[in-house]
């Protein structure tokens, strides 16, 4: 960051940015890279509570359960709250996208898409999914006993959410290919590709330790894009 005065004696205030010219950091801008930075702490933010209970809570397993089944029993409030939490910092990253992509291709979609992912976590948080897979502790394995309103309501949030997202990764892919930056439209595409595979993995109902796994792994996946594209854009507003 560097400072110049201009014509009448005040001082002007640069903010420089790798491989741009320096432009003029405006109290705008600040508000937009707050906002971005939000979508940088989403996705980890998301992952390490996650982990930290699905490593510390009685009868979770990796290779069984995905992380949503963490919002039941009398610790469960920490994953519904994680959950919720979430979705409100991507839906502040989605406004965040709203005021950096300025023109161009997803200009009014992706924030939209990104606003209803996190609206999907909020609220797959608010209603639990319905205890399955021998979790929690003395819960019969297989599928839920009984479908409950809650339960359903989590599976439509977290549906819902999780299409506009990996819409949202096709369409910054198209936006980035058509930016020139190559790497950013593969890895756009990639995450969207590899997050659906997963989704319609986990949708099958099927429990096997692969289907569960590669889910895991869509959401690591698919919360480093998050984080990858917010700091992007972060660093190239102007």
């Amino acid at each position: 960051m560097s400072a110049t005065v201009s014509h009448d004696g005040s001082p002007i205030v640069w903010l420089r940015t790798e491989g741009r010219r320096p432009t003029e950091c405006t109290h705008q801008d600040r508000i937009t890279r707050s906002l971005l930075a939000y979508g940088v702490l989403a996705g980890p933010f998301y992952v390490l509570v996650s982990l930290a209970q699905a490593v510390t809570r009685d009868g979770f397993d990796l290779r069984r359960h995905d992380w949503s089944l963490l919002a039941n029993g009398s610790p469960g409030w920490i994953q519904a709250v994680n959950l919720v939490l979430t979705g409100l910092m991507v839906i502040a990253a989605a406004v965040g996208f709203h005021r950096a992509l300025r023109g161009g291709i997803g200009e009014a979609w992706v924030p939209r898409l990104l606003a209803t992912y996190g609206l999907g976590l909020a609220g797959a948080g608010i209603f639990s999914a319905d205890p399955m897979a021998g979790f929690p502790a003395g819960t019969p394995d297989g599928p839920p006993v009984t479908f409950t309103v809650h339960g359903m309501l989590h599976v439509v949030f977290g549906g819902i959410g999780f299409v506009a997202l990996i819409l949202a990764t096709f369409v910054m892919a198209k936006r980035f290919r058509r930016e020139g930056r190559r790497a950013r439209a593969v890895g756009s595409a990639v995450t969207g590709v590899a997050f659906l595979a997963g989704f319609i993995g986990i949708s099958s109902g099927s429990g096997a330790p692969a289907v569960v796994l590669a889910f895991t792994a869509a959401v690591l996946i698919v919360s480093g894009w998050l984080s990858s594209t917010s700091a992007y854009l972060y660093r190239h507003l102007h």
